[in-house]
């Protein structure tokens, strides 16, 4: 099923309405749809890489929007939903705790599920239940989002359709390689 889903989507690449799809897609994966919208801008990009820049913001913009989807289900329907559930378990405190370490570390949350392959959906949701500030969510996830589209709209840009198969394989490995080093370079400057 996920095979399929996955062909459909590839298949709204070509065609008049593709930049509707672009958008689309990458509207929903930010809160619920699980093929992220790569699958359509590589092809674009390869097909018109003149119009690479304006992909990448079309990815940015409907991508963040989609994350506030994701935001307001998690702020209206977790507490509907999962506090009932939490407090019969005796588990509302865990989610307290979790609340202020989210809260205190948003900000790098929203930033790393942003660029790396961790799905952006479900940090969304969890800042909305977390009740995250919106617009720290915001801001962490137009830079991510945009540093990530842009990336790839850029290495297709210059290099073409040799550059595929590395984005399609290694660059969700490269981009958490890059967040593992600045996140580890923050931790050891705060701690020298």
């Amino acid at each position: 099923m996920l095979r399929r889903l996955y062909d459909w989507t590839l298949s709204l690449a070509t065609g008049p309405r593709a930049p509707a799809a672009l958008g689309s897609v990458s509207f929903v994966e930010s809160s619920f749809f699980p093929i992220p919208p790569d699958i359509l801008l590589i092809p674009m990009v390869i097909a018109k890489r003149e119009k690479a820049w304006w992909y990448a913001a079309l990815c940015t913009v409907t991508s963040v929007l989609g994350g506030v989807l994701g935001y307001l289900i998690g702020m209206f329907l977790l507490q509907q939903v999962a506090e009932p559930i939490l407090t019969f378990y005796g588990k509302m405190d865990y989610f307290h705790e979790f609340s202020g370490i989210f809260n205190e570390w948003g900000w790098w949350f929203v930033f790393i599920a942003g660029v790396t392959p961790f799905p952006y959906k479900v940090i969304t949701i969890a800042s909305g239940a977390a009740g995250l500030s919106l617009p720290i969510f915001i801001m962490a996830s137009l830079v991510s989002r945009g540093l990530r589209f842009f990336i790839v709209a850029a290495l297709l840009y210059f290099f073409g359709p040799p550059i595929k198969d590395f984005i399609e394989k290694r660059l969700g490995l490269m981009f958490t390689i890059f967040v593992v080093l600045l996140v580890g370079g923050f931790a050891v400057l705060k701690f020298i």
